[in-house]
C-alpha cells in the first residue's frame, strides 16, 4: 500500500541528520503536528532523553500524544511533555517545564500547515474546500480571515497580499474584495476563492485546473496574517540563542520564500556575530524520490546553524 503522504513527515532523514538526537539529550520540536519528526527524534533519545513538543491545534497535540506513547512505551526509559502553546512563546514553556535556558541540545520547526488542518473543510485553510472562511491554527482564540478580510481597509489587504503572498495581482483582488463586501460579507472559502478567480481573469474551472490555483498566494497570505505566523517566526529566531547550549543544533523547515528568507538571515547575521559556529549556507532540500512520495515537500527547505 501507497503511504498517505498527509502523515509523511517532510525532510525527515535530513532533519535527524541535522539535529543527530542522542539518548540522554533534550530536543524540542516546536511544531509537532501529527508527531511525524517527534517520534522518530524520541526513539532516538532513548535511554533517559527528553523531548519537549508544542502545537497550536489541540486536535494535532492529542493524535501526536498518542504516537509518542508508543514510541514511549512501557519501559518508560524516555519522556516527553507536550504543550498547547505557539513557539514564539518557547521560553516560556520551557520554564514551565524546568528546562533552563542554555541547555537544549536541538530545536526543529516545520514551518507550516499540517495536510490534515488543510484537509478538514471546517478549518477554512483550502481553496479547494467549501466551508467557513477561518484559517486559525488554533480555533479557541484570535480572529478568523473573516473578521480579518471585513475590517482591513483596501491598502492593508494590498500590502498583506504583496508582503505574504508576493501577488502581483493584489491591488485588482483587494478591490473587489472592498466592493463586494459592502453588499455581501465574504465569510465563505468559495466565496473568497471564486472572487479571486473573477479580480484575476479566470473562471473556477480554468482556475482549478491551473497548475498554480490563481487563489493560492491569497489563501496563503491570510493564513500566514491571521496566525501572525512570521512574526512568530521573527521571535523565534531571536530566541534560539538563549535556548541552545553550545554546540546545539536549530533546524527550521520553511515552504514560501518569505518564511526562508528571514531564516537565512537570521543565522548569517548570528553566524557573523560569533553566536553560531556554523550554518547551512545551502538549503536542504528533498530529492527525487521524496518529492514523489510526498508532493508537498517539493517547496520544503531545511536551513540550519550549531550554536558557538
Amino acid at each position: 500500500m501507497k503511504p498517505d503522504p498527509r502523515h509523511i513527515p517532510v525532510l525527515l532523514r535530513q532533519v535527524l541528520e541535522v539535529l543527530d538526537p542522542k539518548p540522554g539529550q533534550t530536543i524540542v520540536d516546536c511544531t509537532l503536528g501529527l508527531g511525524g519528526h517527534a517520534s522518530a527524534i524520541l526513539e532516538r533519545l532513548k535511554p533517559d532523553g527528553r523531548l519537549i513538543g508544542l502545537d497550536l491545534d489541540p486536535e494535532n497535540l492529542a493524535d501526536a500524544r498518542v504516537k509518542l506513547q508508543r514510541v514511549k512505551g512501557r519501559e518508560g526509559t524516555v519522556r516527553f511533555d507536550l504543550f498547547h502553546s505557539n513557539f514564539a512563546a518557547l521560553e516560556e514553556i520551557l520554564a514551565q517545564a524546568g528546562v533552563a535556558p542554555g541547555t537544549v541540545d536541538g530545536v526543529l520547526a516545520d514551518i507550516g500547515v499540517a495536510s490534515t488542518q488543510i484537509d478538514n473543510p471546517d478549518r477554512g485553510f483550502s481553496y479547494r474546500r467549501p466551508g467557513p472562511l477561518d484559517m486559525r491554527m488554533d480555533p479557541t482564540r484570535g480572529e478568523p480571515a473573516s473578521a480579518l478580510l471585513a475590517r482591513m481597509t483596501e491598502d492593508e489587504i494590498i500590502d498583506a497580499l504583496l508582503e505574504f503572498g508576493d501577488e502581483t495581482d493584489a491591488p485588482k483582488i483587494a478591490r473587489l474584495i472592498v466592493q463586494r463586501r459592502r453588499k455581501t460579507p465574504i465569510e465563505t472559502t468559495e466565496q473568497l476563492m471564486a472572487l479571486v478567480c473573477e479580480a484575476r481573469d479566470f473562471t473556477i474551472e480554468r482556475g482549478m485546473g491551473a497548475k498554480l490555483h490563481p487563489a493560492a498566494r491569497t489563501f496563503q497570505a491570510l493564513r500566514i496574517l491571521v496566525n501572525r505566523e512570521l512574526a512568530n517566526l521573527d521571535k523565534l529566531l531571536l530566541d534560539l540563542p538563549q535556548i541552545l547550549k553550545p554546540g546545539g543544533m536549530a533546524a527550521i523547515i520553511t515552504f514560501h520564500s518569505g518564511e526562508d528568507r528571514r531564516v537565512k538571515h537570521a543565522f548569517r547575521d548570528q553566524f557573523r556575530a560569533g553566536i553560531y559556529s556554523a550554518d547551512g549556507r545551502d538549503p536542504i532540500i528533498a530529492d527525487a524520490a521524496e518529492q514523489r512520495a510526498n508532493p508537498r515537500s517539493t517547496s520544503a527547505k531545511l536551513r540550519w546553524a550549531r550554536k558557538a
